[in-house]
This record gives C-alpha cells, sequence and structure tokens, in this order.
C-alpha cells in the first residue's frame, strides 16, 4: 500500500472505534451491530480482572479456559446484557494502528471506562487496552476480533484490583 492508503487506512478505523465507544455509551445497538465482523471473536477471558504486574496473579482469577464469544449476534447480545441497564463512559485514546496489508490491520488502545447505576453511584472504573484485528469489508473497516486487558479496577465502594 501507498502511504495515502496507509493514511487512509489509519483514520478510517480511528473513526471506527470512536464510533464503537460512542454507540456503547448512547445505547446504539444499530450502529454498534454495524462496527464488528459478521465473524467476530471477541475475547472476554480476563474483561474485569486485573493482572498484578509484579506477581502475575489475576483478581479476580481468570478461567483456565479461553472465554471467547463468536460471532456478530453473539457479541451484541454480551454487550447489551453487560451495559444496556447502566450509564457507561468509554474513552480510547493513544491508538497503535498497524496497518498489514490493503484489507488487515491490528492494533492496540489505551481505554479508561466508568460504570454508573441509573441512580448515578459508580459500580466500576478502569483503565486498560483493547488488542484488536480489523479487516476491511465492501461496507468498510470493521472490527475482526477485540481483548481487553486491564491494568486496574476501582469499585463504588472503594475496593481497588490489584
Amino acid at each position: 500500500m501507498d502511504t495515502l492508503a496507509q493514511l487512509v487506512a489509519l483514520e478510517a478505523i480511528r473513526k471506527l472505534k470512536a464510533r464503537y465507544f460512542r454507540c456503547v455509551d448512547t445505547k446504539d445497538w444499530a450502529g454498534l451491530e454495524e462496527v464488528f465482523a459478521p465473524d467476530i471473536a471477541f475475547d472476554r477471558t480476563a474483561g474485569m480482572a486485573v493482572q498484578n504486574p509484579w506477581t502475575g496473579e489475576w483478581t479476580p482469577p481468570v478461567p483456565d479456559a479461553p472465554v471467547i464469544v463468536r460471532g456478530r449476534a453473539a457479541v451484541m447480545a454480551m454487550v447489551r446484557g453487560a451495559v444496556e441497564h447502566v450509564r457507561t463512559v468509554h474513552h480510547g485514546f493513544m491508538p497503535e494502528i498497524a496497518i498489514e496489508s490493503a484489507d488487515t490491520a491490528r492494533g492496540v488502545w489505551a481505554m479508561r471506562d466508568e460504570i454508573y447505576d441509573k441512580s448515578g453511584r459508580l459500580i466500576v472504573s478502569g483503565s486498560g487496552h483493547y488488542h484488536e484485528t480489523y479487516e476491511r469489508l465492501a461496507s468498510g473497516w470493521v472490527i475482526k476480533t477485540s481483548k481487553l486487558t486491564r491494568l486496574w479496577l476501582a469499585y463504588g465502594d472503594g475496593r481497588r484490583d490489584p
């Protein structure tokens, strides 16, 4: 790919991830569905766990076998089930995107999120990274795989992991 084509792809992927965050937070389910590849694989094994950087221990412990949700309908059901009845605020920044071909790319996004109950009380706040791959379809770039890892979590009751 020439430099201009790479820059166009980078900007399209940045907009794709921005749309993901906006659609999750505004509960725009139709818009969110469009950001995922039909055969998306979402690895949620450690999505609500934190690995201690000094000991390697996970809090809470992660399952021995990966927990991967496959397919657009299943991923949509997972996301809706997790956030439909809570208020969320997501921020994604500092993307590291590598264009691998005209139709494939990979990226890592630093992220921060907050989840509140309907009365406005904080349930959980955290930071981490989305590790993703992307593919370009006839309709544009979509998220092909996604994995969330956490650096820390803080809960509304004052607990912190780790």
